[in-house]
């Protein structure tokens, strides 16, 4: 089967698209509908999925989860009327708000990593958990206990001054061999089976398939909550507001 196309990592802002129905499947109790293209984001990169609906000319889909597996969007969950069939044209909508959220905690993460470069702090960025129920970003470097709580107050206050300046949100699609050119940091972890993107906050580079905001100052404010200091692990505990 074909590669599903994802929309969404040329326009993060698109919210609806066409899209035809390639496969249906039952797994553990749900309904699995893959299409040609998609507009839902599937979880991954430390951002939750998308939801929404799926409607075609004979039956409503009800989107619960979005998953990526060797190169193909699962969606899944019910349809909650009539049915669906191979080939049939369908029409997706990602539920507004959610997805709204996802990208504005997001894009705070990188916000954070903008303010630690920012600080010359030398930090090595890790694992990134950009959900609402507690987003965080992890680094590897090293830094004085007793300066914690000075430091907690300046990666939040330059955080929101990148906020209020409202950095236009750029993508931009290139070799991950030449993304060391106009990015801080490149993991060697980005995954082969996607298009290789960077985006950019003004001239700040970050390699990232996620959705975002259009400009940093649909963000809002940032707080950062606490920082955490394991061994060599340095967890940084932001919040955006509601």
């Amino acid at each position: 089967m074909q590669p599903t196309k994802l929309l969404y990592l040329e326009n993060f802002t698109q919210l609806e698209a066409p899209a035809q129905v390639l496969d249906i499947t039952e797994e553990n109790g749900k309904t699995v509908v893959i299409l040609d293209q998609t507009v839902f984001y599937p979880q991954g990169g430390g951002q939750p999925f998308d939801t929404g609906i799926i409607t075609g000319k004979n039956g409503t889909f009800i989107v619960e989860e979005v998953r990526f597996v060797d190169g193909m969007v699962k969606h899944i969950g019910i349809i909650s009327d009539g049915n669906f069939q191979t080939e049939e044209k369908v029409h997706c909508s990602v539920e507004q708000r959610t997805r709204t959220i996802n990208s504005r905690i997001h894009s705070a993460g990188h916000v954070v990593d903008m303010a630690v470069y920012a600080l010359k702090l030398n930090w090595i960025p890790g694992k990134g958990y950009h959900f609402p129920d507690g987003p965080y970003v992890e680094y590897s470097g090293n830094i004085d206990a007793q300066n914690k709580e000075s430091m907690q107050k300046d990666i939040e206050r330059i955080a929101n001054e990148f906020v209020q300046e409202n950095r236009e949100t750029k993508l931009v699609f290139m070799e991950k061999e030449k993304m060391h050119k106009v990015c801080h940091f490149v993991p060697d972890y980005l995954p082969e089976n996607k298009p290789a993107r960077v985006v950019m906050y003004g001239d700040f580079g970050i390699p990232c398939g996620g959705t975002h905001v259009s400009n940093l100052g649909e963000i809002g404010r940032i707080t950062i909550r606490k920082i955490k200091i394991k061994g060599d692990v340095i967890r940084v505990s932001y919040s955006v507001a509601s």
